[in-house]
């Protein structure tokens, strides 16, 4: 029978080891740093950027956690006995390139390279999100990032019920909520952030209770005022998305401009009927609200869903996916709806996908920032100039 030194000794023989300063290098390099210490001990300390897994998990979850094999990872815990038996592990299930970390993370700290205690979720937000940690382009890291974060919503209705729902059920951690109006028996069949109780209630109010009490780790901002151009740029100051369930086109316009001007992404949605459409307007990265339709139409042609009606269900759908592309920009991952204008038929139950362009004319635009005066439309037809001339 082996004992442990000569069991220590065999995996040492079959991996690859680097020093500290080697590890540093190599994670300069773009080698994934992977973390198997225990819970207690990476709390107390880790590296920025490390993938922790606990070794008594590795064989379990390393293959969500690190998916591609062909990724380089450099395994590191307390002081280099773990990382050793780990790394001889991710040989056998396939990884290619491994190394093991000689004198592990209390000689990493000794040294004086970087490190920081980390955020770490409590054992109630541990459980809540459980189904979040579990996959890998969310994980402890990516659900921080959330609870971090910042959403406005413009609109407690048909589109903002179910998007702040699924943000605030998400973990997403500060939310804005812009609405001037009350809580009518007319809207239930559509907005289930309320219900009979507060009819006659300001709409913020009920959605705070309902968000509230979904979860509590959400701050939930109330706005219970009309945006004009007088205040816009000041209340979505500070957001990471804005979320658009505005109904009328002066909003969104003004919306447009003041997200340019600030650099904040818009998840735009809106519904008629039995159709509904949903896009990203992200002012750093391609064409805006702007570009889509320069000028509004006129109000006898957009009629608004208190004029034409809209099926009760169809909100849940688009406002569902604007919550989605918001997670996404969040955390950075997948492909958002930049540049394609999602629509869906519920009556044939299809989706198509459009294009959107830059259009060339547009001077509203990241680059002109500095010019762009926020302002509100003359009636629903024209738009006033928006853009100072530039400086002499």
């Amino acid at each position: 029978m082996a004992n442990f030194r000569e069991l220590l000794n065999t995996a040492k023989s079959q991996i690859r080891e680097v020093t500290t300063a080697e590890a540093e290098q190599l994670r300069a390099q773009g080698w994934t740093l992977l973390d198997v210490r225990e819970a207690d001990e990476f709390e107390q300390g880790a590296v920025p950027g490390s993938v922790f897994i606990p070794r008594g998990h590795l064989e379990g979850q390393v293959e969500n956690r690190i998916p591609d094999k062909s990724t380089r990872v450099v395994v590191m815990c307390a002081g280099g006995v773990r990382s050793a038996f780990a790394a001889r592990t991710l040989g056998e299930l396939g990884y290619g390139e491994v190394a093991s970390m000689l004198g592990g993370f209390n000689q990493w700290k000794d040294e004086g390279r970087e490190w920081r205690t980390p955020q770490v979720l409590t054992p109630e937000q541990r459980n809540r999100y459980q189904r979040h940690l579990l996959v890998p382009e969310v994980g402890e890291e990516g659900q921080q990032q959330l609870l971090n974060s910042k959403v406005l919503l413009l609109g407690a209705g048909g589109l903002g019920s179910p998007a702040a729902l699924y943000l605030a059920a998400a973990g997403v951690g500060t939310l804005g909520i812009v609405d001037m109006d009350v809580v009518d028996a007319s809207n239930l069949q559509r907005q289930i952030l309320h219900n009979v109780d507060r009819i006659g209630e300001r709409k913020v109010d009920s959605a705070k209770k309902t968000l509230t009490l979904l979860n509590p780790d959400v701050n939930v901002v109330t706005f219970d005022q009309r945006l004009d151009a007088s205040n816009i740029e000041e209340i979505i100051a500070g957001y990471d998305v804005i979320v658009d369930g505005a109904d009328n086109f002066p909003v969104r316009y003004m919306l447009n401009d003041a997200s340019v001007k600030a650099g904040i992404p818009v998840v735009h949605g809106s519904i008629f009927r039995f159709e509904g459409q949903c896009t990203v307007f992200h002012p750093r990265q391609g064409p805006t609200y702007r570009d889509m339709l320069p000028e509004p139409p006129p109000p006898e042609l957009a009629p608004s869903c208190a004029e034409a009606g809209v099926l009760g269900a169809l909100p849940g759908i688009i406002g569902t996916i604007q919550a989605v592309e918001t997670l996404k920009l969040l955390l950075g991952v997948g492909d958002p709806l930049v540049g394609r204008y999602l629509t869906f038929d519920a009556l044939d139950m299809e989706f198509r996908e459009f294009k959107i362009r830059v259009d060339p004319r547009n001077e509203i635009t990241w680059e002109n920032r500095d010019r762009i005066q926020i302002v509100e439309l003359e009636g629903h037809c024209m738009p006033a100039p928006l853009v100072a001339p530039p400086a002499a």
